[in-house]
């Protein structure tokens, strides 16, 4: 399907047009219309399929037909991470460009003039909101926020923001928001959790199940079966014996991304740490020197698993077993991006062998396995993966136009 066959308003179809996108992907054509309609949706849809188009155009076309309050708060997006808030305020940007509609994100971070904005734009009724759970929660416990006008709330990657923590967040935000509202809400899995908080804060909600795509063929996937204090001298040698710049190396837990960070370093590998500790400034460095090849090894957390475009990685190696399928999919799709090739390499120790297993059932098929260095030393037996019980882990889970802009997205004076 073709977007200009649906009911979308001619600004945003003029945008969709200046930034060459024609036809609908698969989420989007089954939730578009759908948003249009008013309905609450509940959708299960990855990154990668296109869904933060699948909510922001239908928003912004019910915003230019609604009766709606130009003075006050219309539409709250929650995102989980920082990352994830500024890229869909960026594509608000580009969607938006010809609607008059303003925006502001709010999320964490040590910028004092951010701080400020994000204040402005509440006090002052920008249209749209892009905030993280707790940031928001924090300028309502500071200064008096009028929720009155908010029609839309809209949840995305919703089941990352529950094991994250933010239930609680979220349900003292959705108290303060009117009954009479359509709620949205994008997740890549749908465990009882999410159908839980969906019973409470969603009025007979439309279920959009969109299948989790399996990697692309350009993805050589490949894995290795080592002992756990052999993967560092693993990840060493596949470094260095490839010889490529932005590789990315997820591990499970930041306080091993900052200890493998600090090995690499002292191997004179050129790595840098990517978790939630950071500051956003410093998030923000990290991410622009190794965009720009300044830094030839990204180890992080899943924080940059989802909502990351970098085009150019050749590599990615999980040094720890994501315990979803989705979560591999969400890693691995950073390599092979942009009709470019890449490889993706699993380092399996015993522990982590029942998520392995049902990674691979999930692809079903085997995945290419590599032989363990002679450096490394002899590694786990075959038994070793039958019977060792998997560990227990409470693990979390372009824009340029030719024509004159109508109005930006910038917070109103």
């Amino acid at each position: 399907m073709y977007f200009d066959e649906l009911a979308l308003s001619d600004e945003v179809l003029d945008a969709l047009w200046d930034m060459h996108f024609d036809e609908c992907t698969p989420v989007q054509e089954k939730t578009i219309p759908v948003i249009l309609d008013r309905r609450d949706v509940i959708s299960c849809a990855q990154t990668g399929t296109g869904k933060t188009a699948a909510y922001i155009l239908p928003l912004l076309t019910n915003l230019a037909y609604d009766d709606h309050d130009p003075d006050k708060l219309n539409a709250i997006i929650m995102a989980p991470t920082r990352e994830l808030a500024q890229q869909i305020d960026q594509q608000m940007e580009g969607f938006g460009f010809y609607v008059p509609f303003s925006s502001v994100a709010i999320y964490g971070g040590k910028d004092n003039g951010a701080w400020g904005n994000q204040v402005s734009g509440l006090q002052k009724g920008a249209d749209i909101v892009i905030a993280t759970p707790g940031r928001l929660l924090s300028q309502m416990n500071i200064y008096d926020v009028d929720f009155s006008g908010v029609k839309y709330f809209i949840l995305d990657e919703a089941d990352r923001m529950l094991d994250m923590g933010f239930y609680d967040d979220i349900m003292t935000i959705v108290r303060k928001l009117p009954k009479d509202r359509q709620t949205i809400m994008f997740s890549a899995t749908m465990p009882p959790k999410i159908r839980q908080m969906a019973k409470a804060i969603m009025h007979n909600p439309v279920e959009v199940q969109i299948a989790v795509s399996r990697p692309p063929e350009t993805i050589r996937q490949m894995s290795a079966r080592l002992f756990e204090a052999q993967k560092p001298g693993f990840v060493q040698l596949a470094l260095r014996g490839r010889n490529l710049k932005k590789v990315i190396v997820f591990a499970g837990k930041k306080q091993k991304v900052k200890d493998l960070t600090r090995t690499l370093r002292t191997l004179k590998i050129d790595a840098r740490a990517m978790h939630s500790d950071l500051e956003q400034n410093e998030r923000d460095q990290v991410m622009l020197d190794f965009r720009n090849g300044k830094v030839d090894v990204l180890v992080a957390t899943d924080v940059v698993s989802r909502g990351i475009d970098v085009t150019d990685v050749p590599l990615v190696i999980n040094y720890d077993v994501p315990h979803d399928p989705e979560d591999y999919v969400h890693r691995i799709g950073r390599t092979a991006r942009a009709e470019n090739s890449g490889e993706a390499i699993t380092l399996v120790s015993p522990e982590d062998a029942r998520y392995w297993r049902r990674i691979e059932q999930f692809l079903k098929k085997t995945i290419e396995r590599l032989p363990l260095p002679e450096a490394l030393g002899e590694g786990p037996q075959e038994n070793d993966y039958s019977t060792r019980p998997a560990r227990q882990n409470n693990h979390r889970r372009p824009f340029r136009s030719s024509k004159k802009k109508k109005n930006t997205n910038q917070q109103k004076s």
